[in-house]
């Protein structure tokens, strides 16, 4: 059921106000493919605009607390955490994992892949003078817990389980 329709099929905000609060946390990942040498200058710390790193993480951290200005019909959120991690995967992969979360009546997951998402287009951002062929990949769920319909966990190819 899409519960973001009402009986016609307008678009409306869902009402939490008789749901409980509980705690609630959800994982999200997105992955940016770029040259190795991309990802070699980013790790060695020889951008020349900074630590691509460092800045993405804030970038991630700022989407997930914006995100109900972002996306139309989600509720703006109290988090009590947002981490985005940055790590290197081979010779061309950053690899983000943001994870956000809060004691609330509403869960977290766009919040996690806000975080990703922007990471990510903050990388490409900070190094499309250098190698404008990145691609953004694979931005996805990977868990959430809390809430009514309790835990999610994505499988290791991508499809839920």
């Amino acid at each position: 059921m899409l519960t973001h329709l009402d009986s016609q099929g307008r678009a409306n905000m869902v009402d939490v106000s008789d749901k409980s609060q509980t705690v609630r946390e959800a994982v999200a990942e997105a992955r940016v493919r770029m040259r190795s040498q991309t990802l070699q200058m980013i790790v060695e710390g020889d951008h020349p605009k900074g630590d691509v790193f460092a800045v993405a993480r804030i970038a991630g951290i700022q989407a997930a607390k914006k995100t109900s200005d972002l996306i139309p019909l989600c509720h703006p959120l109290m988090l009590t955490s947002v981490k985005v991690e940055l790590t290197a995967e081979g010779a061309d992969t950053v690899r983000i994992q943001a994870r956000c979360k809060l004691t609330g009546q509403t869960g977290v997951e766009m919040e996690a892949l806000t975080a990703a998402s922007v990471a990510a287009l903050t990388i490409y951002d900070m190094c499309k003078a250098v190698d404008r062929g990145m691609t953004i990949e694979n931005v996805r769920l990977l868990e959430k817990l809390g809430g009514k319909s309790g835990h999610f966990k994505a499988d290791e190819e991508g499809a839920s389980a």
